[in-house]
């Protein structure tokens, strides 16, 4: 794809540090309300909050090694603790509901990332990267697959959907929900996945691969991390896909086509729009949250 195309996305200028100092940060949700970005620094297992109106701030020491957020539908904070191998939800009076822990009996490796459908419906996926040193909490796996599940809004229950990853990371929705995207670090590749009347998946054919360079469960088990691979990842408005990768953050049409990469100054590991318009391009680096202004928005 010509330049132009990733023009019409970017608005340009370079990006910028709104925060740095953090060993490597993770998982960041905006949240309108208080105009703020929450975030995770993993391994000194802090949640923070940056506004532009009061800066910096740690809102919850530990977190379970708290990974990626979300927010449901009532806006409350949805929080994958991969340490504690569960997600939970915080309620409006502070009290904490686990939504999922165990499957069949057996614990969680250690939910990564999650969305949100309209529905109500929750989705995850729960790789091993919660369960080594540094990134997690260093402990033997119960499960022996490494799957995408849903917690189902009307009854509660966890379903596993799919069990033929690797290790599944970054997840999201396309804008009419008639998709969802799952990656595999491990495999560097984005697969997509048609979404039932019933919410479960369908068909799963690989979108785009290889978007970088693999990271395999033993290396990161020995801190092994190469430049820039496959991990969050978020649609736009229009229907593009967007997924770190090396150099940035690639950009993939609805079609599996790379549009260009959004470039930044050191390795991204997740991302999330937010900003008074919704489009400033919250990054986060290994040692800042980075900015980058666009022309679309994200999902809704």
């Amino acid at each position: 794809m010509a330049a132009a195309a990733l023009d019409r996305l970017v608005a340009g200028g370079p990006p910028e540090a709104v925060a740095s100092g953090f060993t490597y940060t993770e998982g960041p949700v905006w949240h309108a309300p208080s105009a703020a970005l929450l975030f995770h620094d993993i391994p000194s297992d802090r949640r923070l909050r940056w506004s532009a109106a009061a800066g910096l701030e740690t809102v919850a020491h530990p977190t379970g090694k708290g990974n990626g957020m979300a927010l449901d539908r009532a806006g409350r904070l949805l929080v994958c603790e991969s340490g504690a191998h569960r997600v939970v939800r915080h309620e409006p009076d502070g009290a904490v509901t686990v939504l999922a822990e165990r499957y069949e009996g057996r614990e969680l490796n250690s939910p990564n990332d999650l969305a949100v459908h309209s529905g109500g419906d929750v989705y995850f996926t729960d790789p091993a990267y919660g369960r080594i040193p540094v990134y997690g909490v260093e402990r033997p796996r119960e499960l022996d697959v490494q799957g995408v599940y849903r917690v189902r809004a009307g009854d509660g229950a966890l379903e596993l959907l799919c069990d033929d990853f690797a290790q599944p990371n970054g997840i999201c929705f396309s804008p009419d929900e008639r998709r969802l995207y799952v990656n595999d670090t491990e495999r560097a590749e984005v697969r997509a996945f048609d979404v039932a009347a019933d919410g479960t998946l369908r068909d799963g054919a690989i979108l785009h691969a290889p978007v970088g360079p693999a990271l395999a469960f033993e290396d990161a088990r020995r801190n092994v991390l190469p430049h820039g691979f496959v991990d969050g990842m978020k649609c736009d408005e229009r229907g593009n896909v967007y997924v770190t990768g090396p150099g940035g953050i690639w950009v993939l049409d609805p079609g599996g086509d790379r549009v260009g990469v959004v470039e930044l100054p050191e390795d991204v590991a997740n991302f999330a729009w937010g900003g008074e318009d919704g489009r400033d391009l919250f990054c986060c680096c290994r040692s800042a949250l980075v900015r980058v202004r666009m022309r679309v928005r994200g999902t809704a």
